[in-house]
């Protein structure tokens, strides 16, 4: 069913990822945010950097598709963020205990120059988790990283969850085609994000990091707010080669919206780019757009689509929406879909 297009349109909100995380004005009004790097992070990672980790080699560029690590089965899997990781996993456990789902992805936001958590990794893997990485490019030069600038940075990171090993999902400059992040729509050209986006994979690549998952996340398209969202995914597109997974970003914010004229446009865009799976990789709703409904909704639009599954944003943003499971009713919402889902494969 067709709606029109106001009834759809996405506010940007303000975000509370990132240490208090300044908002980058998600196209469909979740308020989310990166973590800030810290001083003493930054010097360490500055320092790698200037003495040279790594000579990254162009030339050795590897071709072909990417490894395939995690299982693309729909309906299988369940992720989480919350405040507070990945300081520590507790989060985690609190939304684990309420809903009796133990989540598959565990989402965090990183801001640039700060390190792989290896001891935090570790605790997801111990959980039977993965963790998803949401690496957000704050006040960097992307044009600079395709020409090498950063090959320190990204190479010690690279050789980082190389030695970790397990399962990890990693997603650059997340919703791109949005306008609310210096490293996105009006901000950065798509060609100069193209060719960051594919120097980052293939330094991984060199370096043998073969246990990366590549999300590629946009924002939803069917914004009517005019100018803020390029619904153009193609030249924004690395190319099948760099990308495993595609991740959609979108939230219900009103009683009227339902799963498939929020996503549905977008996934229509996304399967004329690639068939790659396709996760809801940050979700959720206000307790005013009543969360036990869009709950129910946002499980039957995976299954009816046949997506992977979703992340859900478990959290409030920095103008007050709360996204977090707000009553009996919508963890119960919750449980009943996850009880139909079959945790993936390792």
């Amino acid at each position: 069913m067709n709606r029109p297009e106001e009834e759809v349109s996405l506010m940007p909100l303000p975000d509370p990822r990132r240490n208090g995380a300044r908002k980058h004005g998600r196209g469909n009004g979740a308020g989310k945010r990166r973590r800030i790097v810290t001083i003493g992070t930054a010097i360490i990672a500055v320092a790698a950097i200037a003495i040279g980790i790594i000579v990254f080699n162009e030339s050795s560029e590897p071709t072909g598709p990417l490894p395939v690590h995690l299982p693309p089965a729909s309906e299988s899997y369940l992720g989480v963020y919350a405040k507070g990781l990945p300081d520590s996993y507790g989060p985690v456990t609190a939304f684990t205990d309420a809903t009796g789902a133990k989540p598959d992805i565990v989402m965090y936001y990183s801001g640039w120059y700060v390190p792989f958590p290896t001891g935090f990794a570790k605790t997801v893997a111990n959980h039977g988790a993965v963790p998803l990485v949401q690496m957000d490019p704050d006040g960097i030069n992307i044009a600079r990283i395709a020409s090498g600038r950063y090959d320190g940075y990204l190479s010690s990171y690279a050789e980082a969850v190389r030695a970790y090993g397990d399962p990890v999902i990693l997603s650059f400059g997340h919703e791109m085609n949005g306008n609310w992040s210096d490293w996105g729509y009006r901000h950065t050209s798509p060609a100069a994000f193209v060719a960051a986006w594919q120097h980052i994979v293939n330094i991984f690549r060199v370096l043998g990091a073969k246990n990366v998952t590549w999300l590629w996340t946009v924002n939803i398209i069917n914004d009517s707010r005019s100018g803020k969202v390029d619904s153009n995914l193609r030249q924004w597109w690395p190319g099948s080669s760099y990308v495993t997974w595609v991740g959609i970003d979108g939230y219900y914010l009103k009683p009227n919206w339902q799963f498939a004229p929020l996503f549905g446009p977008t996934i229509a865009a996304v399967h004329t780019l690639t068939n790659a799976p396709i996760l809801i990789a940050e979700t959720g709703a206000v307790p005013a757009a009543g969360q036990p409904a869009k709950i129910d909704d946002l499980f039957a639009g995976i299954r009816s689509y046949g997506l992977l599954g979703f992340v859900w944003f478990n959290s409030t943003n920095t103008v007050g929406q709360a996204f977090g499971l707000g009553s009996p009713a919508a963890i119960t919402a919750f449980k009943k879909g996850a009880s139909a889902y079959h945790r993936p494969g390792s």
